[in-house]
């Protein structure tokens, strides 16, 4: 199987030695970055370069960049993919991309799209901090734009057999109004609590909870704040309920109301078990 990935960074570094330690696979890479494309040979994450050439033959092309870039990026190989070539992306937001995808069916009809969001990452972005274990039982998220049965768990299983724990089959605006609170809120709570004047004194005083807590407060902050702000619609609602759900707290202490508190502990706690035992 021939595989093109545009974006050599983090997620698309990662993908390409997955597929290179995994075997079977001929990747083909392109960065618009020279110095990326280097990296990504000598690391193994791919065979060469993908240009008009090479994507003639490919039968996947995962573009792994930020949503802005999705469709200057793909233009150029579009045009010269064979019949029945899966196109894919790998963006942190979904509405946006598989609007685009059904645009260019138009053009393309020959051509299978389907968005995608690998649900992993780390708290370091470029191809130097890629890892070939990254996506191990990690969830892919799929959002179908013309794929028949056939191609869709043909793409399944695809994912399943690269180490991916499961994937997630559902529509571009479930997706975004589910990582606005799984992953988005994460972050802006992480970048945000990090920024009390204490957490600079915090040495020695600090456990589990802390580093839990502010591990996703390091981001790549151009992209985060793209997804954030094409986002903004479902963001801003989970940002406004955690606010409101804060004030809660923050009433009950100043009024020194600890059985109040104590409700309020316990509600969390007990939703916590819920859910954990439903995932089980």
């Amino acid at each position: 199987m021939k595989i093109g990935i545009i974006g050599l960074g983090l997620m698309g570094g990662s993908f390409g030695k997955t597929l290179k330690r995994l075997g079977g696979y001929e990747v083909y890479g392109y960065d618009i970055l020279e110095t990326t494309m280097l990296k990504a040979e000598m690391l193994g994450a791919i065979n060469g370069e993908l240009n008009v050439e090479t994507a003639k033959d490919i039968d996947m092309l995962i573009v792994s960049l930020y949503p802005s870039s999705f469709l200057s990026a793909v233009e150029k190989f579009l045009p010269v993919l064979k019949q029945g070539a899966i196109v894919m992306d790998f963006c942190g937001v979904k509405r946006q991309t598989t609007a685009e995808m059904k645009a260019l069916l138009e053009k393309y009809p020959h051509l299978v799209f389907i968005g995608g969001h690998p649900m992993a990452g780390r708290e370091f972005s470029g191809i130097d901090r890629s890892v070939s274990t990254l996506f191990e039982k990690a969830s892919m998220i799929l959002t179908n734009v013309n794929a028949d049965i056939f191609v869709l768990d043909k793409v399944k299983n695809f994912y399943l057999s690269l180490g991916f724990g499961e994937v997630v089959i559902t529509s571009p605006e479930y997706h975004d109004r589910a990582v606005a609170f799984t992953s988005q809120l994460c972050h802006i709570v992480s970048n945000a609590f990090i920024k009390n004047e204490i957490a600079s004194e915090h040495f020695g005083y600090s456990a589990g909870s802390y580093k839990d807590l502010t591990r996703v407060a390091r981001l790549n902050p151009e992209m985060w704040a793209e997804l954030m702000i094409m986002n903004k619609d479902n963001l801003s609602l989970e940002l406004d309920e955690l606010i409101d759900n804060l004030k809660k707290y923050g009433d009950a202490l100043k009024q020194s109301d600890k059985a109040e508190l104590k409700s309020l502990l316990s509600e969390g706690n007990e939703r916590k078990l819920m859910i954990d035992s439903r995932k089980k």
